[in-house]
């Protein structure tokens, strides 16, 4: 039976295996949309090489490779399920996988959706806060494949762009951090402090006008109201590389400050993130939950588990599409609108692309 609604599920993507290593970092240093590099078709290849055995350690630690694949195919299965018994007049509803820097690439994911016959395609970001070296970058893929081809879409394409305070999103959120909590001693659970983390942007594409800090600080806001603003918290950021000025403050040095300081019970929170991938598993629970958390003497320091598998979140996402769908707009009033020092011609003709979709 052809499906009638093909969710394109957009992520960048993790290695799967060590030896997809090299090829997803050459994608990722070749990808203009998430970084500008001098020479880049040189200096991308060449930092990608350089960078290729100290990341595969990382991911020989966490089991040889990435299981976001794994996880954005149960999250997908789980959504179209219950996609299929809430909205039955869009139905069948088929999931595809679109990453950005590894297989099945978002490119191959269209061919696959054009060669199904599906007639409503909506491209579903897996970030809920959007940033335009993304999101961004995932729909500008999608934009290029059509404008390198004389045929036009035979799909109606529309976008979930962001959900950062989507209601079902938030009470997981809480749900994680609750449960989290509960695994602390009772004595010390007062004096947690919870350190939402998400992953850092380089500061010059925050100053252009990119709107994933106010929208992560947005989903964090929702869960501490959530939790009756339990605990104390910040909002910090983790993975920066290289030289430039990063937006902080950086989660590592957080952790230091904050034993330095006297307080030694830490809940981190990947607020940005919905699966499990290198930034939780590798940087959160070995880097700073095993070593750093020794180094600087914590008592106790956890992370809340990642979303992965709780079908309360296939529910969010199932519920997302099926409200997009009754919406009947190509796309949010946000996407419509560049940054306003947008460097980018690429960006403004994908936004076009999607905001002029004929949906009816």
């Amino acid at each position: 039976m052809k499906p009638k609604t093909g969710i394109l599920m957009l992520n960048m993507g993790g290695p799967e295996k060590l030896e997809d290593v090299h090829d997803f970092l050459m994608r990722l240093f070749l990808d203009t949309d998430l970084m500008k590099l001098p020479v880049q078709n040189k200096l991308g290849p060449f930092i990608a090489k350089r960078r290729t055995p100290k990341i595969q350690e990382q991911y020989s630690k966490i089991g040889g490779g990435s299981p976001i694949k794994r996880w954005t195919s149960m999250q997908g299965e789980g959504m179209v399920k219950l996609l299929d018994e809430m909205s039955p007049e869009t139905a069948p509803h088929k999931f595809y996988i679109g990453f950005r820097y590894v297989n099945p690439l978002t490119e191959e994911a269209i061919e696959e959706m054009e060669k199904d016959g599906v007639e409503r395609a909506v491209a579903f970001t897996q970030y809920p806060q959007y940033s335009c070296s993304t999101t961004g970058s995932s729909l500008n893929a999608i934009y290029r494949y059509y404008s390198n081809r004389a045929d036009k879409p035979k799909m109606r394409w529309s976008v979930i762009d962001r959900w950062p305070t989507h209601p079902l999103l938030v009470e997981c959120f809480a749900e994680h951090v609750s449960n989290e909590l509960l695994k602390f001693p009772e004595e010390k659970r007062d004096d947690v402090v919870i350190l939402f983390s998400a992953h850092s942007l380089p500061l010059a594409v925050v100053n252009r006008g990119d709107p994933y800090p106010q929208e992560v600080g947005a989903t964090v806001q929702r869960v501490m109201e959530r939790l009756g603003h339990c605990n104390p918290y910040r909002l910090v950021w983790q993975s920066r590389v290289g030289p430039m000025a990063w937006l902080g403050p950086q989660t590592d040095e957080v952790i230091k400050g904050l034993c330095e300081r006297g307080k030694k019970n830490i809940l981190l929170v990947p607020i940005a993130f919905t699966s499990d991938h290198i930034e939780t598993l590798h940087e959160l629970d070995i880097e700073y939950g095993q070593v750093l958390g020794e180094e600087c003497g914590v008592e106790n320091i956890r992370r809340a588990e990642s979303l992965n598998g709780n079908p309360l979140f296939m529910k969010a996402l199932a519920d997302l599409v099926q409200s997009h769908l009754k919406s009947n707009k190509p796309c949010s009033r946000q996407l419509t609108l560049r940054c306003p020092m947008c460097t980018n011609p690429t960006c403004g003709e994908t936004k076009a692309f999607f905001s002029n979709q004929k949906l009816s």
